[in-house]
């Protein structure tokens, strides 16, 4: 049985090595991604410096850290929230678990007042564009405002 928790400083080490692995698989260990961001090392204290954000983490029944997501503030004017650092564990791949995710992302998003969720992504992550395509993302073509992440080259937003 899967179950999905916000994070604990315990994930931390086991996020930060899920993402960067995932990245470097796709060629995407390069300025402009998530493989730099400053507080990969510490997801914990990122996502719980507001009560905009929230990470959500994935594991299994026996606590193996299968992946996880976050929402936090984009443009809070416009009631903007961004999709975050959705990755998972090769094994936990296909089994619709970033389904799962994204749902428990959009009900934090929807109960934190956010209209619309945006992310950005890369060609390269094409199971990552067709999850986003199924769920109901619609692809922008550019992006929302300068972009974090500049070498991300596909954007999608969500109406809530």
């Amino acid at each position: 049985m899967i179950q999905i928790k916000p994070i604990q400083s315990s994930d931390n080490l086991a996020l930060s090595q899920i993402i960067r692995q995932s990245l470097e698989t796709n060629n995407l260990a390069i300025p402009g991604t998530a493989y730099f961001d400053p507080e990969l090392i510490d997801l914990t204290s990122y996502y719980q410096a507001s009560p905009k954000r929230q990470y959500f983490v994935a594991k299994s029944a026996q606590e193996v850290i299968l992946g996880g997501t976050g929402i936090a503030e984009y443009d809070l004017e416009n009631k903007v929230a961004e999709l975050q650092k959705l990755y998972l564990i090769p094994a936990a791949q296909g089994h619709h678990l970033s389904y799962q995710l994204l749902d428990t992302a959009v009900a934090f998003a929807k109960q934190a007042g956010y209209q619309q969720i945006y992310l950005e992504t890369h060609h390269n992550l094409k199971a990552a564009i067709h999850t986003y395509q199924q769920y109901g993302f619609s692809e922008l073509g550019q992006p929302l405002n300068n972009g974090e992440h500049s070498a991300m080259d596909r954007f999608f937003a969500l109406t809530l």
